[in-house]
């Protein structure tokens, strides 16, 4: 009898383990300086310093978070270490990359360059082990580099532990600090190092870096989307390329690519679109149309701050349209075409005002428990304020004697197509008569400080009434008496301050000569004797007798001392 096995199938070859997904993040983490964006002016000092032989023995990289604070520390590494292809070469800005101390520094794999998290390794005893281990020198490469990122998360033992070292290192080491909160690193240690400032990347460099990483990645991808990733990122280059694998992944396998309304929904951005007919709508004083507009936008899932930052960054840009600065080229040709109508259309106290009124109101829904209702009431309240007028507007008809309209108690109604909307009418609009356009001439110098104190110039009116002495007052003309002297700051200040109020050049000079009290002291001597006078009253003469302790403290008409 012979026995028999079955053996089954024969085994099958182990099918090769797949890779693992690299996030953009870290696929497309610059390997050479070129690569760095947003960093020339630290590249350029890096690179004169090499040349020169020049180097620091300690760096401090410090910026908002993905800068490139940690790249930049590894690439210095690798330019310190660099050998060339050959084996022959020296410290470089411009790594080769292929030789076995740029690749091991890479791959995280060499030897002598020693990263550190402070965030884990908080103590003394961790940077005791640092300072015992740089007596030695490099095993294979050229410095000793020990990358110590976060470091302000130290402790002040640690830090004081190595304040010595870092001082006086070996000749064969170097430190690279990278810090997101430069402001917690002690002076004593920031005077040691070389500290380098990392900018936040600009919007347009940052969309220009993802429209290559999504051509390297085969996506298609529209501008506006990407410069939407990019303004999102807040300079950080680590937080769009997070952004923008997520719009990838978002977008599907259809081909689609990544859109802008994608990037928008994905982000809870408000559509610009969106934010420009609601602008429109508050402007024209249309508050159900701007309510409307407002929970449309809620509806589809768009953040009310966000609507309200929105806002104001259309606000922004319309004043700086209109003060001449030159358009964003990534700019979308409908923003650029409304901004302009509205910069040529709003006047700068418009604007103003505006911005105000959505910052707080952008202010009040981040810290409300109802967001959405707060943002509606930031917006009426940005509509009504369409109805009130001008404050220096109001001064100048006050000034002149206009008679002033008193604000409506309801909104106005929508403004038809074409027409101007109350935010462009002024406050001229609603006032009942024209306001003067001619030059203001207060008959008298005591009008002139009153003037000029309702009109916002506080100080030089303090100064005028306490300290000036009149000789003579001949509008537009006066001068003032020299044994008071006045600064030519002052006379400067005065000068332009009654030009504005006024509408009108002025003369002031400084004579030598006595000149009348001053507004304070005639103030005072008026106050005095109508007290005299009341004290020799025959009433007051009959209370003091009654009450013997009694004091005049004031009295009707009375004027105030400030």
């Amino acid at each position: 009898m012979s026995d028999s096995f079955d053996l089954g199938e024969p085994p099958q070859p182990a099918k090769a383990a797949d890779v693992a997904y690299r996030v953009l993040a870290r696929k497309y983490r610059p390997q050479t300086f070129s690569e760095l964006i947003g960093q020339d002016a630290m590249v350029q000092t890096l690179g004169n310093a090499i040349k020169r032989d020049r180097l620091a023995h300690a760096f401090l990289m410090t910026g908002v978070r993905g800068v490139g604070k940690t790249s930049t520390a590894r690439l210095i590494a690798k330019a310190l270490n660099c050998i060339g292809p050959d084996g022959e070469g020296g410290p470089t800005i411009d790594p080769c990359g292929v030789c076995e101390p740029c690749r091991a520094i890479a791959e995280g794999r060499h030897i002598d360059v020693i990263e550190m998290d402070a965030a884990s390794h908080t103590g003394v005893d961790d940077v005791r082990e640092i300072i015992d281990a740089s007596r030695y020198s490099a095993v294979t490469a050229r410095f000793k580099i020990y990358i110590i990122d976060e470091v302000h998360m130290l402790s002040k033992n640690a830090f004081n532990a190595l304040l010595k070292t870092l001082e006086e290192p070996p000749p064969h080491v170097k430190f690279l600090f990278a810090t997101t909160e430069v402001n917690k690193v002690p002076v004593t240690v920031l005077s040691r190092c070389q500290r380098f400032d990392l900018r936040r990347i600009s919007a347009e460099q940052l969309a220009k870096h993802f429209a290559w990483v999504s051509s390297e990645e085969g996506v298609v991808a529209d501008p506006e989307a990407l410069m939407l990733i990019a303004r999102a990122a807040e300079g950080s280059a680590r937080d769009g390329l997070s952004i923008l694998d997520q719009a990838i992944a978002h977008a599907g396998l259809e081909g689609g690519g990544v859109t802008a309304e994608a990037v928008r929904q994905m982000l809870g951005l408000s559509d610009r679109g969106a934010v420009r007919d609601l602008l429109t709508l508050i402007l024209a004083g249309d508050g159900a149309g701007a309510l409307a507009s407002m929970r449309r936008q809620y509806d589809y899932g768009v953040d009310p701050l966000s609507v309200l930052r929105s806002l104001l960054e259309t606000v922004h840009g319309i004043t700086l349209t209109k003060v001449g600065t030159p358009p964003d080229a990534a700019q979308p040709m409908e923003e650029r075409a409304a901004r302009e109508e509205w910069a040529a259309s709003l006047g700068f106290p418009a604007l103003h005002r505006l911005w105000q009124l959505f910052l707080k109101g952008h202010d009040e829904v981040a810290k409300a428990a109802l967001p959405i209702e707060a943002a509606e009431m930031a917006l009426l309240r940005a509509i009504y304020a369409s109805t009130l007028p001008d404050p220096g507007e109001l001064a100048r008809q006050i000034a002149s004697g206009a008679t002033v309209a008193a604000a409506p108690t309801a909104p106005p109604p929508p403004v038809p197509s074409g027409e101007a909307p109350p935010w462009n009418a002024g406050s001229a609009a609603k006032a009942p008569e024209p306001v003067a356009t001619g030059p203001i001439l207060p008959p008298t110098f005591e009008a002139l400080v009153d003037l000029l104190d309702e009109s916002g110039g506080l100080a030089i009116a303090a100064r005028l009434r306490h300290g000036a002495r009149v000789v003579s007052y001949a509008p537009p003309e006066f001068a003032l008496s020299g044994s008071r002297p006045v600064s030519a700051d002052t006379l400067a200040e005065l000068n332009t301050l009654l030009k504005t109020v006024t509408r009108t050049a002025w003369k002031v000079s400084i004579v030598d000569a006595p000149g009348e009290p001053t507004l304070r002291e005639a103030q005072d001597a008026a106050d005095a004797a109508v007290r005299q006078a009341i004290l020799e009253s025959p009433i007051m003469k009959a209370a003091v007798a009654a009450f013997p302790d009694a004091q005049l403290e004031s009295w009707p008409g009375q004027r105030s001392n400030a």
